[in-house]
């Protein structure tokens, strides 16, 4: 066994890890205000003189699992009106599309007990221009792309230091860490470099009365006294650096409306450094926050090395075998990582994995947030609610957050977000499946889902609907971690099916309006890809009945009904839930059909494909025949049971017989049940095979969805001739838009309307994948459509699957698509082998947008670049 591998079976080496977030002010958490005004509550240059209230963030920051002790770097190029404490972005407000990080910095490695880490960050050797990027993307109008870094010319002659960030565990809570910085501008440049140790403040707040204690320490060392933390050092290879302390404190005179009793404040080194006030740290060196003041320069290509030590132990020699060490912790990622790479020939595919597997890790972050006493203030920090307005998540008063978290994106998205998570943990299930069911399992605990059922959605809004992915997560995760460890983990699939049970029954009586398996009232997560506002509340009680949603539920349905079929083998009383879950899905591919008595179902026979309709209120209804993936997701709903199951359940099998045999209209709606396609396979889906190759025809076509790096989100055919609709006497207009929204729908930095985003892609895949498992060489369409060449659904899923690979692979001039032409990006030597795994990609050339760091669903493409082991045409 590896070491890495063992160190997993010791929760302990989790207990630290990178923890803090990359963004804290400008969250839910943080705002106080009466007006939920969250962005203008705390803003970036608040941060550095605002203590926040709920959890830290920081520059490759590091923490324990309750974030009682951080530790992260701080620079200052000697030019910048402030230090670097945190990376900058713009606000929702402030940026054209939302708001967006704006600095370059790269995840590049990292393990799952976190035993080695390392991260790249690109810090100009000339003063930031911040000015310039809030200016620019003020001026710009949503038509036009974002205004990014690289274009400011703070790049240009390569006038910046490359900041390499190393940590080695030496045991479960003992760290190395390393700073290597290179010049690699033509000149001489000074730096100074900041690591900082600081404590959460968690005692401001009036809730309790201890505050620890940081103190300078012998030999060049930091002593930490916390009563809860096993660390007691900080320690610097060289014993003359100075440290300078402060406390972790407001700064009442630069935030208006705060006070505070303390000396020392949060904005204390800053101050010292940047405004030369001497008073501004503690001459006695004591404090909640400290760092060691390492003032260099480099000259021109020079690299310099500078160590620290987060230790235990009082030692005399804390660098003794540092090298050595942070050497082997190398050498044992590499041998981890080799398992899942042996099969991958390709060089620049196991980069482009293993930066995916580094992104997931850094992206975990410590999340906290007591929902009731965010509400109801503490006893010295009111909250100024206004309870006769809008407060977000008044109905989540039993949430207590306090946990590590796989986040989307830890600077644009930094709280965890229902259905996002469910695909993280599919990639997470191939390196630490513990992890990944942990966070299965966490999400439907008693203090996270409601009461009546319903998966919290995000910070933002925990009301807010997300498609029910959670079962699917289950079940695929429930597999990878059986192939891996070599037993299934049936207490597990319990534990989360008995919950989800309860989010089932949420679903069919919140959101099934008028009890008739048609689903709707609510965006699904796809936030702009309608006409309008899918959550619209229309005039005379018309409702809008979702082609999505109701096959999200049909998804969701027959992902109970397997898992209950899997759990039946280890306990029979599970086949009765597999025959309710199978009667549930009949249902709704029956409502599919007929909508309510309206005879107007979601499938529009002429096009051959499926639309949202708009249900009114006399019985009538009209299609929204609006081609988009809305279309596509009942492929979705699809399973596929070998016949030797169905032989180990004879209870569930008996009673399916009999509803086929009696219930003829609903037989029909199980595309070849009785038949059984190749190796005795049965299938069970909500399309027929006539009716998935129409679907497949449309995908297929290059002019529709079918782009050079994935799926189209919406019909290319709207860049032409816009959809145009009328309801309510407004005229409702929508455009194909291959990148950047044109809509504030939902916020400024999403857009559904022509982009490729990689969780719908992996489902599409997934999905056909299943279908070649049943259908094997007797399904085959042309593809792409209209160019004559005859594929089977294997080839398909195969070049799918390529075309989403290729937006990180270099083409054939030496670019990687994601990097949108950036020649600084795609051609410099310090650049062009680092990967950003972005929101969503544009549908016509695969540039990167949105979030940056969204190393969260977008590192399903370290699943896609992972070879099978199972035989040709077996799903896995």
């Amino acid at each position: 066994m590896n070491a890495e591998k063992k160190r997993l079976q010791n929760p302990e080496w989790k207990k630290w890890g990178p923890y803090v977030s990359n963004r804290q002010w400008g969250t839910v958490r943080e705002d106080y205000s009466a007006t939920g005004n969250a962005w203008g509550y705390t803003t970036y240059m608040d941060a550095l003189s605002r203590t926040y209230r709920w959890s830290e963030d920081g520059i490759a920051g590091i923490c324990d699992h309750k974030q009682r002790l951080c530790f992260a770097f701080s620079f200052w190029n000697t030019k910048d009106k402030v230090i670097k404490e945190r990376f900058f972005g713009l606000s929702n407000h402030e940026g054209n599309h939302g708001e967006d990080v704006k600095e370059i910095y790269f995840y590049l490695d990292n393990t799952p007990t976190h035993s080695y880490m390392k991260m790249l960050y690109k810090y100009p050797i000339n003063a930031f221009p911040y000015e310039q990027l809030i200016a620019e993307n003020a001026r710009r109008s949503k038509r036009e792309p974002e205004f990014e870094l690289t274009e400011t010319g703070i790049f240009d002659n390569d006038a910046y230091f490359d900041l390499f960030i190393e940590y080695a565990k030496t045991d479960k809570n003992d760290f190395l860490i390393r700073l290597t910085a290179i010049n690699r501008s033509n000149s001489k440049a000074a730096l100074v470099i900041l690591p900082t140790v600081w404590y959460r403040n968690n005692w401001v707040w009036g809730n309790g009365t201890y505050e620890p204690e940081l103190r300078a320490g012998a030999r060049g060392s930091i002593e930490i006294n916390h009563d809860s933390i096993s660390i007691k050092r900080l320690y610097a290879r060289d014993p003359n650096w100075n440290s300078l302390f402060c406390g972790n404190e407001t700064n009442g005179s630069k935030i208006p409306g705060t006070d505070s009793e303390a000396r020392y404040f949060k904005d204390g080194i800053n101050d010292f450094l940047v405004h030369g006030k001497e008073d501004a740290v503690n001459p006695d060196k004591t404090g909640t926050k400290a760092c060691f003041l390492v003032n260099t320069e480099l000259e021109a290509g020079e690299s310099k090395t500078f160590d620290f030590r987060l230790s235990p132990h009082e030692m005399e020699d804390a660098f003794y075998g540092f090298d050595e060490l942070m050497q082997q912790r190398k050498l044992e990622a590499d041998e981890y990582y080799s398992i899942f790479q042996c099969e991958i020939p390709d060089e620049d595919e196991k980069n482009i994995q293993r930066q995916a597997f580094a992104g997931l890790l850094w992206n975990k972050q410590f999340y906290h947030y007591n929902v009731s006493k965010w509400l109801k203030g503490d006893p010295k920090l009111e909250a100024n609610r206004d309870f006769k307005a809008h407060v977000r998540n008044r109905e989540w008063e039993h949430m207590q957050n306090k946990d590590i978290i796989s986040m989307p994106d830890k600077w644009e998205y930094p709280w965890f977000a229902t259905w996002d998570l469910a695909f993280h943990c599919v990639p997470f299930a191939l390196i630490d499946p513990q992890f990944a069911k942990d966070q299965l399992r966490l999400l439907t605990k008693e203090w996270y889902i409601h009461p009546n059922g319903q998966l919290p959605a995000y910070e933002w809004d925990f009301s807010d609907v997300n498609p029910p992915v959670h079962a699917w997560s289950t079940f695929r995760v429930y597999k990878i971690d059986e192939k891996i460890n070599g037993r299934p983990d049936v207490p597990f699939l319990e534990s989360v099916f008995q919950k989800l049970l309860l989010n089932f029954t949420w679903w069919v009586n919140r959101k099934d309006k008028n009890g008739n398996n048609v689903f709707g009232g609510g965006f699904l997560g796809l936030d702009n890809i309608g006409a309008f506002d899918r959550n619209m509340v229309f005039k005379n009680g018309d409702h809008l009945e979702q082609a999505d949603g109701t096959s999200w539920m049909a998804m969701f349905a027959l992902n109970m009904m397997r898992i209950s079929m899997e759990l039946s083998l280890h306990n029979p009383v599970y086949e009765d839930m597999a025959i309710k879950f199978f009667e549930h899905y009949l249902y709704i591919a029956e409502a599919m059909e007929n909508i309510g008595d309206a005879k107007g179902g979601l499938w529009n026979e002429e096009d051959g494909f499926f639309y949202d309709v708009l249900q009114l209120n006399d019985g009538d209804s009209i299609s929204l025949q609006l081609r988009s993936i809305v279309g596509l997701i009942p492929m979705f709903a699809v399973e596929i049971i070998d016949h030797e199951i169905l032989e180990k359940l004879p209870n569930f099998t008996k009673r399916m017989d009999w509803i086929l045999k009696n219930k003829p209209q609903l037989a029909n709606l199980v595309s070849h049940w009785e038949v059984e396609g190749q190796g005795g396979k049965h299938l069970m889906s909500i399309l027929r095979k006539t009716r998935l190759t129409r679907i497949l025809k449309r995908m297929a076509d290059e002019n529709e969805f079918l782009s050079d790096f994935g799926i189209r989100s919406m019909s290319k055919v709207y860049a032409e001739e816009p959809f145009k609709f009328t309801v309510d006497g407004q005229d409702f207009t929508v455009r194909y838009t291959p990148a950047e929204s044109d809509s504030r729908m939902f916020g400024g930095n999403s857009n559904w309307r022509g982009p490729i985003w990689f969780p719908i892609n992996f489902l599409i895949v997934e999905s056909l994948q299943r279908f070649f498992y049943y259908y094997g060489e007797s399904l085959q369409i042309e593809y792409p459509a209209n160019s004559g060449e005859i594929r089977n659904l294997d080839f398909v899923t195969t070049d799918l699957s390529r075309r989403l690979c290729s937006i990180f692979k270099r083409d054939e001039r030496g670019e990687r698509p994601f990097n949108g032409g950036d020649p600084l990006m795609n051609h410099n030597e310090h650049f062009r082998d680092y990967m950003l795994f972005h929101e969503y990609f544009n549908g016509d050339t695969g540039k990167g947008i949105g979030a940056s760091h969204q190393t969260g669903w977008t590192a399903t493409v370290a699943k896609l670049l992972q070879p099978t082991r199972t035989p040709k045409g077996k799903f896995s």
